[in-house]
């Protein structure tokens, strides 16, 4: 299947209402971009790209930026199945800059991640001091993803609180990850917010999604609310 091949599949499994409905959910992107195509129908159509492969596959991965949001959230998918590290890397590092959107961003979940901490950690490190919006959020995603449970250690708290932007999509993502920290290393991750080491907005966010958790006692939520500042 060639590069046009593949776009052209895309307008096959294009659905006009889930068109619509998928815009609004991504303001910051070109209404005319989105095609309209079902995740799951996405993650599908990766898988069998996956196993055929080919010159198509590898120039559909080379066609950067990509036209249209689907094409980019099917790079995202393809990147995600990859089985050898290295190759994942060196692909996910050409795609990243071209990330605009947070869906894309929070699709990209490589697999195999999660068999490969160790190797992984160095360029979270690095991603997480780029200037790019949705690189540095990718970076706290995959902190979030692979670093709160065996592998958790408290200095990753302190390099999520230490960065500051006046990106929504990261200080969400900040927000998103200490409220999982809350959840799942609550003594590590209570002190942040007892010493307001968050920015002020972030700082309420976290704690707005603690609340709504349900990994998070009454108890807990409760003395989270007291925690609030004034903006």
């Amino acid at each position: 299947m060639t590069k046009e091949e593949i776009t052209s599949h895309l307008f096959s499994l294009q659905d006009t209402a889930y068109r619509d409905f998928q815009a609004k959910l991504i303001p910051n992107v070109a209404a005319d971009s989105v095609i309209g195509v079902r995740t799951p129908l996405l993650r599908s159509f990766a898988k069998e790209l996956c196993k055929t492969g080919g010159d198509g596959v590898n120039d559909f991965l080379s066609s950067l930026p990509h036209k249209y949001f689907d094409e980019k959230q099917l790079h995202a998918f393809l990147i995600s199945g990859q089985k050898d590290f290295e190759n994942c890397i060196s692909l996910l590092e050409k795609f990243l800059p071209f990330i605009d959107n947070w869906a894309t961003c929070d699709q990209l979940s490589p697999k195999i991640f999660k068999k490969n901490h160790e190797k992984l950690l160095p360029y979270i490190e690095k991603w997480l001091k780029s200037t790019e919006t949705y690189t540095i959020r990718f970076a706290i995603g995959m902190l979030m993803q692979h670093f709160l449970d065996e592998d958790f250690n408290p200095l990753f708290l302190e390099k999520v609180s230490q960065i500051r932007s006046e990106e929504y999509y990261v200080n969400m993502m900040i927000a998103w990850y200490f409220a999982t920290a809350l959840a799942k290393q609550h003594e590590s991750a209570v002190s942040y917010i007892e010493q307001k080491k968050l920015a002020p907005w972030t700082h309420n966010k976290a704690i707005q999604k603690s609340i709504e958790s349900y990994r998070i006692t009454p108890e807990q939520k409760e003395y989270l609310r007291g925690l609030k500042v004034k903006l």
